[in-house]
C-alpha cells in the first residue's frame, strides 16, 4: 500500500522534499551542535575536542547583570505585540469582509498588503527619516507648537516604534489567513441569523468570529510559544546604546556575544534556555486551550 501510494503520488512527495530538506539542514541538523552549551568550546578543538564544563554557561547567564533586563524587554515587546499586532489582522479581515463594493475592497486589500513586501532595512530607513528631529513627524508637531521628539534616540519610545511599525507592515498580509477562514463559513448560518433578526454587528459577533475562532486560537498558541524569540534583525537596525534599556532583548544579546564576541558556547546556552522556555510556553498554551475549548494545536 505504501509503495503504491508513493508511486501514485510521487510528484506530490517530490514537492515535499525541499521543505523536508530545509528543516533537516537548518533545524534538525544544528541540534548536533547544542552540546557546545555544556562545553568550553574552542574553534581549534572543535565540538568533540572541547572540554565539558556542565552548566557553567547557564549559571553565568542567570547571574548576569543584564539578565532581568533582557527577560523584561523580550516579554514586554511580545506582550505589546499580542495586545496590538495580533488582533489587528483579525479586525482588518472582519472589516474587509463587510465591504460590499468589490473594487474598493480590492483596492484596500492591495494597499494593506504592500508594506509586507518592503524590506525591513527600507522600513527602518523610512522610520529614521520620518521620525528624525527634522523629519516629517516633528515638522508636523512643530506646526502645532510642540517641541521636537527624538523618537529613535529616546528609550521610552522604542517599544511603541517597534510594535506600531510591525502592525503597519504586517496587518494586511496577516489578514489573508483570516479572510480565507471567513470564506469557509457556511452562508446558511448568516441566512439563519438574518431570519432571527440579527443585524450586521450581531452576525459578525455570533457567526463570523466563532467561525474563525479555531484559526485565531492556533495562531495565538504559536505566538505565545515564540514570546521569547523576538527577531533580532529589526531591533539591531533600530536600536542604539541610548535605547538599550528598553530595546535590548535576548536575541540581540546573543548576536553581540556570539557573532561579535565569538563566545559561541555561552550564546548556545542562552539560545537553548530560550528554546526550552518557548517549548514550555507553547505546551502550556496548548494545554489551557485544550481544556477550555475544543481548539488545540495537537
Amino acid at each position: 500500500m505504501i509503495k503504491r501510494d508513493l508511486i501514485r503520488n510521487r510528484f506530490i512527495y517530490l514537492m515535499l522534499l525541499p521543505v523536508l530538506a530545509y528543516y533537516i539542514v537548518f533545524h534538525y541538523g544544528p541540534m548536533y551542535g547544542v552540546q557546545i552549551a555544556f562545553k568550553d568550546y574552542g574553534l581549534a578543538d572543535g565540538i568533540w575536542g572541547s572540554p565539558w564544563i556542565g552548566f557553567r554557561h547557564f549559571e553565568t547567564f542567570f547571574t548576569n547583570y543584564y539578565f532581568w533586563r533582557l527577560i523584561r524587554n523580550t516579554l514586554l515587546i511580545n506582550v505589546y505585540e499580542l495586545l496590538f499586532a495580533f488582533p489587528a489582522p483579525i479586525i482588518l479581515a472582519l472589516l474587509l469582509n463587510e465591504i460590499r463594493v468589490g473594487l474598493f475592497k480590492r483596492m484596500v486589500q492591495t494597499i494593506s498588503y504592500l508594506p509586507h513586501f518592503i524590506s525591513i532595512v527600507v522600513v527602518v530607513g523610512m522610520m529614521i527619516d520620518f521620525f528624525a528631529r527634522d523629519g516629517l513627524v516633528n515638522s508636523i508637531l512643530h506646526m502645532f507648537g510642540m517641541e521636537p521628539i527624538a523618537f529613535m534616540q529616546e528609550a521610552q519610545w522604542f517599544r511603541f516604534m517597534y510594535v506600531s511599525s510591525g502592525v503597519w507592515q504586517g496587518i494586511g498580509w496577516g489578514s489573508i489567513i483570516y479572510l480565507a477562514a471567513i470564506a469557509t463559513i457556511d452562508p446558511s448560518l448568516y441566512e439563519a441569523s438574518r431570519m432571527d433578526g440579527a443585524g450586521r454587528w450581531r452576525q459578525v459577533w455570533h457567526v463570523t468570529v466563532p467561525g474563525i475562532m479555531p484559526t485565531i486560537v492556533i495562531l495565538l498558541i504559536l505566538n505565545i510559544g515564540s514570546m521569547l524569540s523576538v527577531g533580532s534583525e529589526k531591533i539591531i537596525l533600530m536600536y542604539n546604546p541610548m535605547t538599550y534599556e528598553t530595546a535590548d532583548v535576548i536575541s540581540t544579546y546573543v548576536y553581540r556575544k556570539g557573532i561579535l564576541g565569538a563566545d559561541f558556547g555561552y550564546t548556545a546556552a542562552v539560545g537553548l534556555f530560550n528554546s526550552i522556555i518557548s517549548f514550555v510556553l507553547i505546551t502550556l498554551a496548548n494545554t489551557i486551550s485544550k481544556r477550555t475549548s475544543e481548539n488545540k494545536l495537537w
